[in-house]
């Protein structure tokens, strides 16, 4: 994968880190970084190339993602306007129906689609520094990117609907208390973790951990029951591979398994 607005690199064995790089304009997307989302995460939808598990960050410590490029927005027609936001779309659909957990490491400030970058990821870690927002009502929109919807689903309606409304900014500790982020560490710190996290994921039987996170996403969605079901059907996908027989032997046999995703 090669980008002009994103950077990838392989920090760890099956591990990608994908890096927001626009960090001259707070890492904010513009059609062409979200062409480049849409392309590396619809990549993983077609064949994960043995890449275990995903870290997203973005360039330098003053921000993780400012949303929109704005600049690049003003004196848009309407037509100009809904085109790209088609793209916008296609983006975080490509980040929700990643088959690869997805990891975000928020380094800094998450506005407007940056704050639905973080909520649309499988889990988040941020920094101490991190803040969030959902800055769409203060220039007249709403969140089109998920927002409405994942953030809501991540830290309860009427939280969401306190932040959205107000558009106001608040800090890595509240999303941390809200549920929005896993845990808050140290700038230094915060790569390091989400990598190590990854590196942790990457070890373990692949097919199980994407079985997993699918009946896990899949699941919230259902009622129980239903939920209990689907749960058994990701199962029976993983009990017929090769990581499964390698899995039981390793452990018979006191050594670290070694698998292979088939």
């Amino acid at each position: 994968m090669s980008y002009d607005t994103l950077l990838v690199s392989t920090p760890a064995p099956h591990v990608h880190q994908i890096t927001l790089n626009r960090p001259e304009v707070s890492n904010a997307f513009n059609t062409e970084m979200a062409t480049e989302l849409v392309d590396a995460f619809e990549r993983y939808q077609v064949d994960t190339d043995d890449i275990r598990a995903i870290v997203l960050t973005g360039a330098g410590e003053r921000a993780f993602c400012a949303g929109g490029d704005l600049k690049q927005r003003l004196g848009m027609s309407d037509a100009a306007w809904q085109a790209q936001h088609l793209v916008y779309e296609r983006m975080v659909r490509a980040i929700l129906n990643c088959p690869v957990p997805v990891i975000g490491a928020i380094n800094g400030a998450a506005y407007g689609g940056g704050c639905e970058l973080a909520a649309a990821v499988d889990f988040a870690y941020a920094a101490r520094s991190a803040k969030f927002a959902q800055t769409e009502t203060r220039i007249g929109i709403i969140p089109g990117a998920g927002g409405t919807q994942t953030l809501a689903r991540k830290i309860g309606t009427a939280r969401a609907m306190e932040l959205i409304l107000s558009a106001r900014v608040f800090s890595a500790e509240e999303a941390h208390n809200w549920g929005l982020i896993n845990a808050v560490f140290d700038n230094a710190d915060l790569l390091p973790a989400a990598l190590d996290c990854a590196t942790r994921i990457a070890k373990n039987a692949p097919v199980a951990t994407r079985q997993a996170k699918r009946a896990i996403t899949r699941g919230a969605q259902m009622s129980l029951s239903d939920g209990l079901e689907f749960e058994i059907a990701c199962y029976n996908q993983t009990y017929v591979t090769q990581d499964r027989r390698e899995g039981v032997a390793a452990f018979n046999e006191k050594r670290d398994p070694v698998f292979r995703g088939s």
